[in-house]
C-alpha cells in the first residue's frame, strides 16, 4: 500500500510541462506554440491535482502542509 510513485509522477508531469512551456517559447508556429502552451497548462493543472489527492488521503507521512 505504498503511495511512493505518486509524487514522483506529478514532478514528472510538472518537468513536462516546463520542457513544454519551454518549446513553446521557442517555436515560430503561433498554432504549434498555443498547443504546446495549452498541453503544458493541462500537464501543470493534473500534476496539482494528483499532488493535492496525495496530500488529502491520510498525507500525515508528509510534514508539510
Amino acid at each position: 500500500m505504498s503511495m511512493t510513485g505518486e509524487p514522483g509522477r506529478a514532478e514528472q508531469m510538472r518537468a513536462k510541462a516546463e520542457e513544454m512551456k519551454d518549446l513553446a517559447a521557442r517555436t515560430s508556429d503561433p498554432d504549434e506554440r498555443k498547443r504546446l502552451t495549452d498541453k503544458a497548462r493541462r500537464l501543470q493543472e493534473q500534476s496539482d491535482k494528483e499532488s493535492g489527492q496525495d496530500m488529502g488521503r491520510g498525507g500525515g507521512m508528509n510534514p508539510q502542509q
